[in-house]
């Protein structure tokens, strides 16, 4: 797989190691599928410049809004994956920042961004605070670019808690109530954040895990779909995209970052790329009857009999 520089709309990959503005301006309209990223939160890491602030944040959405809108198809997706903006011990909900942004820069305009979903994503390890109780979540914001397009809800499902339990009551009474393929995730998703010995790991601070936006891709985005991501670190969301058989076009700023973006996107291809699978942090306990796969489920999934 050759990866391309320049944006063409054909290319499975286009990398772009410069400022998105640059990139998005050059894309032209309403061929994306799906914009996914996690922008800096300007609060003086590493990659950011250390007289960054709220207002700079907001400045640099409001600066691209308008690009990113452009060039997604109507009924396409958004997905803004963000934290919190700390700065003199006030906390900022950078979210609260991105739906005003977004629904208030497109209200007029023919397909205005409606938010679909806010997705909470919670981890179990972080740093510690001694003055508020220690951060263990942040937020993904979906919206999609008027009527919503695709829900591939079957895509995504997650192992049900007690595969076999049945209705109590009702017309259904002694049936199984769950469906065979699973379960909704629902809107609070528990994956743990990319930190120390994370298989994912690399040189990026503030690097999130690749199965927030494989899962976002498989429930949302059209078979050969174009995902965008304009703040791409170190290549996460195009390896999902990759793995999910999508095109994918990113930028990225810092020539470090943009460097291991490279060397992750050939290793997924060549199929040697490190992630941790879409799994349970804790899985279900199958020892009890109730929460035994019974053996109508194994046949939906195409297992044997004898696996759980």
């Amino acid at each position: 797989m050759k990866i391309y520089k320049k944006f063409r709309e054909e290319n499975q990959v286009t990398l772009y190691n410069g400022d998105c503005i640059e990139l998005l301006r050059k894309i032209p309209d309403e061929i994306v599928d799906m914009v996914i990223t996690s922008p800096p939160y300007c609060m003086g890491k590493a990659y950011e410049d250390p007289h960054d602030d709220i207002e700079t944040f907001k400045k640099q959405h409001k600066d691209i809004f308008q690009d990113i809108y452009r060039i997604l198809k109507p009924g396409g997706s958004v997905c803004w994956q963000v934290g919190y903006h700390v700065s003199n011990k006030c906390v900022v909900p950078l979210d609260y920042v991105i739906y005003d942004i977004f629904t208030s820069e497109s209200k007029n305009l023919n397909y205005p961004l409606i938010l679909r979903n806010r997705i909470i994503w919670t981890f179990g390890h972080g740093l510690n605070s001694t003055n508020r109780f220690s951060g263990r979540h942040e937020t993904i914001l979906w919206f999609s670019k008027g009527k919503q397009g695709l829900f591939n809800l079957d895509n995504v499902r997650i192992p049900q808690k007690y595969p076999g339990k049945r209705s109590y009551k009702g017309p259904n009474k002694g049936e199984l109530s769950g469906n065979p393929l699973g379960k909704n995730p629902s809107d609070v998703w528990e994956i743990p954040n990319v930190k120390a010995q994370h298989v994912e790991k690399t040189t990026h601070p503030c690097q999130f895990p690749v199965v927030i936006p494989q899962r976002l891709i498989k429930a949302l985005a059209p078979a050969d779909g174009l995902i965008l991501d304009p703040f791409m670190g170190v290549g996460t969301t195009g390896v999902a995209a990759l793995l999910e058989g999508k095109r994918f076009v990113g930028a990225e700023l810092m020539e470090e970052y943009y460097d291991i973006s490279v060397s992750r996107l050939k290793d997924t291809v060549k199929g040697s790329v490190k992630i941790r699978a879409d799994k349970p942090v804790v899985e279900p306990d199958t020892n009890t009857a109730v929460a035994k796969l019974p053996e109508e489920f194994r046949k939906v999934r195409g297992k044997n009999s004898d696996e759980e």
